[in-house]
């Protein structure tokens, strides 16, 4: 596949959050990788970890499944880690990666360090239980399958990156 260019959207409770160009690493019909710098301003100190300008990200979208999982590297190449975001399945629309965030995410050190559950309380706040009782099912097995994936070094690149099995 030669090298092309896609947007990717990031959208929360109806409203696109972020957009940002990534190019496609590949492309199999069911999911999409793409990579791309990190693409907000400035630094974003989580307290675990912080993004930085001159980080990559290498994202992988499912057409299928109700996550997202970015692989974190420095703009030198060293591993930090992955964020990976529950979502509903990606939609790719053209050149356009449409994602919506239901906002349960899960990092992942590169140092094999503690596995952490983000934002449960924004989910629990966010009436997607009551809205959309099924999406909201969907997504907490979503954080489930990750946790485990992260937990037997299954992630995208993970066995490879730090010997985690």
């Amino acid at each position: 596949m030669s090298a092309r260019s896609v947007d990717v959207r990031l959208v929360k409770a109806g409203r696109t959050k972020i957009r940002y160009p990534a190019e496609v690493v590949s492309d199999d019909g069911t999911l999409l990788t793409v990579r791309a710098p990190w693409a907000a301003d400035g630094v974003r100190d989580f307290g675990f970890v912080r993004f930085e300008p001159g980080d990559v990200f290498t994202e992988h979208y499912w057409r299928d499944r109700w996550y997202a999982v970015k692989e974190v590297r420095t703009g030198e190449g060293a591993l930090k880690g992955w964020y990976c975001d529950v979502t509903r399945p990606a939609s790719v629309r053209g050149s356009e990666v449409v994602v919506e965030d239901l906002d349960l995410d899960l990092w992942v050190p590169a140092d094999g360090g503690e596995v952490l559950r983000l934002d449960e309380d924004e989910f629990a706040a966010s009436g997607l239980q009551e809205r959309d009782p099924v999406a909201a099912a969907a997504a907490l097995q979503a954080l489930d399958a990750l946790e485990a994936l992260a937990r037997e070094g299954r992630l995208p690149g993970a066995d490879q990156e730090t010997g985690l099995r």
